[in-house]
């Protein structure tokens, strides 16, 4: 009689900026864990060569080039304008969810994959998911972290935080909440131990 297969669990990885997200991605694909990152998939296809270029330009005229999309320019055509926004995304969307597709078909037989998905409660994105884990951190730290980055101001840090879910909501909302705060050494232990748990389940 053969051992029934368990049940593959598909976790969303979320949180505000400069939560330290992607440092936690990190730490998942180190354990081994298949992780897919929603913002990688659109540079992707919005890179050189990208498969999204020529419905992009013949949409957004002038808006990419020989290093694929000008995000400068395709962000000008669409800022304030929701159906210009929403044309893009349905430009986007369908191919990042078919690269999707494609990765879980790819990592069917792992225990457990991962989706990076940043704006998850923002857009939505839960469908499918069997569990959430939101990174966060003392507002100070974020906003030190965020800060720090090249081309940032108070203003347009303000601006990104005003157009997201709160961190206090997204942590009550989720089902793990993985703390940024500390060491290094102390959030990889809160990632194993999700992980773990994450892939004893059935």
């Amino acid at each position: 009689m053969t051992k029934e297969k368990k049940r593959q669990t598909i976790l969303g990885l979320t949180g505000s900026i400069g939560m330290g997200k992607s440092t936690v991605a990190g730490m998942m694909r180190d354990l081994g864990v298949p992780v897919f990152d929603a913002d990688a998939a659109v540079h992707e296809l919005q890179g050189p060569g990208g498969a999204l270029l020529p419905a992009i330009e013949a949409e957004f005229p002038g808006t990419t080039g020989p290093d694929g999309v000008d995000r400068q320019k395709l962000g000008a055509a669409v800022f304030g304008d929701s159906e210009k926004l929403k044309r893009l995304e349905e430009i986007v969307h369908p191919a990042v969810a078919a690269m999707r597709s494609g990765f879980l078909r790819d990592n069917a037989d792992a225990p457990l994959i991962v989706f990076d998905i940043p704006l998850l409660y923002e857009k939505g994105g839960q469908q499918g998911l069997d569990a959430v884990a939101v990174v966060s951190a003392p507002a100070s730290d974020q906003r030190e972290r965020v800060l720090a980055r090249p081309g940032m101001t108070v203003e347009k840090f303000e601006q990104i935080l005003a157009l997201q879910v709160p961190d206090a909501e997204k942590r009550a909302r989720a089902d793990f909440v993985i703390d940024t705060g500390t060491s290094l050494t102390q959030t990889r232990n809160q990632v194993a131990g999700i992980v773990r748990t994450l892939e004893r389940a059935e």
